[in-house]
């Protein structure tokens, strides 16, 4: 099983933690990863464009003129298209982008992607991560202290303090593990992760 440091909120190296293959060191499939993220981005589209069709243009429940003896031609509402401020034939209506992906095409995707963050060694295991009070700067110099940009911070239960003083942060996110995806892991270059966010993933994924 593959191995990585476990450090303290000090930088300092407390002991080493045994990772599942599974998935934290499986093969890394690009393929799965880009339809994943992919999927995440249709399933947050949303379709605004929108016209009236004939249904639903106000007015139009009287005939126009009669029918014969004008010389033009019949015509039984304003509301047809071929009137101006008439409905739309076929035009826009909002749609759903969202797409079907399998079960077992997600979980994989998600093993592949940490998989990648633990290879490119860009992923950090914290023995615990408490924090006392709501502190962006803080919170800032912790972050230094490991020189970490671009991270995101993975939790394993609700955390307040933590999750209050990383909001302001540019280019910090902070989830809990049940809240952990691909897209996330992918936008973010680096990954910092307690080591009971660790059990939680491998006991869903393994």
């Amino acid at each position: 099983m593959a191995k990585i440091a476990v450090y303290d909120m000090n930088k300092k190296k407390v002991s080493d933690l045994e990772l599942n293959d599974n998935v934290f060191n499986a093969d890394v499939k690009g393929y799965l990863i880009h339809d994943m993220v992919r999927y995440q981005l249709a399933a947050r589209r949303s379709g605004n464009a929108k016209v009236k069709g004939r249904s639903e243009i106000r007015g139009g429940g009287k005939k126009p003129f009669r029918q014969k003896g004008t010389g033009n031609a019949r015509q039984g509402t304003v509301t047809a298209p071929n009137h101006v401020g008439g409905g739309v034939v076929f035009g826009p209506t909002p749609r759903d982008y969202s797409f079907k992906l399998n079960r077992k095409v997600k979980k994989s995707a998600l093993k592949s992607a940490l998989s990648l963050r633990f290879k490119e060694e860009k992923m950090t295991v914290l023995k615990d991560l408490q924090v006392e009070k709501i502190s962006t700067k803080d919170f800032a110099d912790f972050l230094n202290r490991f020189e970490l940009e671009n991270v995101l911070v993975v939790i394993d239960d609700t955390n307040a303090n933590v999750e209050l003083s990383a909001r302001n942060i540019p280019h910090v996110k902070v989830l809990r593990s049940d809240g952990v995806n691909v897209y996330d892991v992918m936008k973010y270059r680096n990954m910092l992760i307690t080591a009971e966010a660790v059990s939680k993933l491998e006991g869903v994924l393994a």
